[in-house]
């Protein structure tokens, strides 16, 4: 797939990877956007149910610290499974550790890199690398909702989930401007994620894919 979809197509171009984070857009029109070091304020998860469990006695788990206008609402409650729970929770916080690495414009970022592994590792650290070559972070709020988690070992789990990027923009670290654009099919992406945990208890992902515009995800 694609990486954000208007990322600059030169820092884009080549990029077929499948990722986690990758938005669309929102509304029309283009207009100056928050400041980009603005990074003081740690945003919380907004949720419409019981937060997912996570193993939080694991040692060593980087502080994720995010701009305070990028915002997230995770609709996956809790399947009352500790092992499924802690994949939920992991992953969550997975997804906001690619968020950081485009914040900090580090490809090599150990928030992210706590929390991916091999082929996935190396997909995230090329897309980091599109935003910094682009000198531009993301911007707004995301959605994620519909989760079917698989464990199917002790050490072996499966994710997947939607994600609603129509209010998630790409900010320009220079000019300040946030590319909007309309909200259309490809604004809603079903995401499958293989995962394992790893000797820290940390359930960690290894290989992800996705479908942009997935009848699935589709309001």
């Amino acid at each position: 797939m694609n990486p954000r979809s208007h990322l600059p197509t030169a820092a884009a171009a080549g990029l077929t990877v499948a990722l986690l984070v990758s938005g669309c857009g929102g509304g029309a029109g283009d207009d100056g956007g928050p400041s980009p070091d603005d990074t003081a304020n740690k945003v919380p998860a907004t949720r419409t149910s019981a937060s997912p469990g996570t193993s939080a006695t694991v040692s060593g788990r980087p502080a994720i610290t995010l701009p305070s206008d990028l915002t997230y609402t995770f609709d996956w409650p809790s399947t009352q499974d500790t092992a499924k729970d802690a994949v939920l929770a992991d992953s969550e916080q997975n997804i906001k550790a690619v968020d950081l690495a485009i914040a900090n414009q580090d490809p090599l970022d150990k928030a992210y890199r706590f929390y991916f592994e091999g082929e996935a590792a190396a997909q995230i650290q090329r897309y980091v690398q599109a935003y910094v070559t682009a000198k531009a972070r993301t911007t707004g709020h995301y959605r994620y909702y519909e989760p079917v988690v698989n464990v199917s070992a002790p050490d072996k789990a499966s994710l997947v989930y939607c994600e609603d990027q129509g209010k998630a923009y790409d900010l320009y670290l220079e000019t300040k401007k946030v590319d909007r654009t309309a909200v259309t099919k490809n604004s809603y992406v079903l995401y499958s994620t293989q995962l394992h945990k790893n000797d820290k208890g940390v359930w960690v992902t290894e290989k992800l894919s996705s479908q942009r515009g997935s009848t699935k995800c589709q309001p």
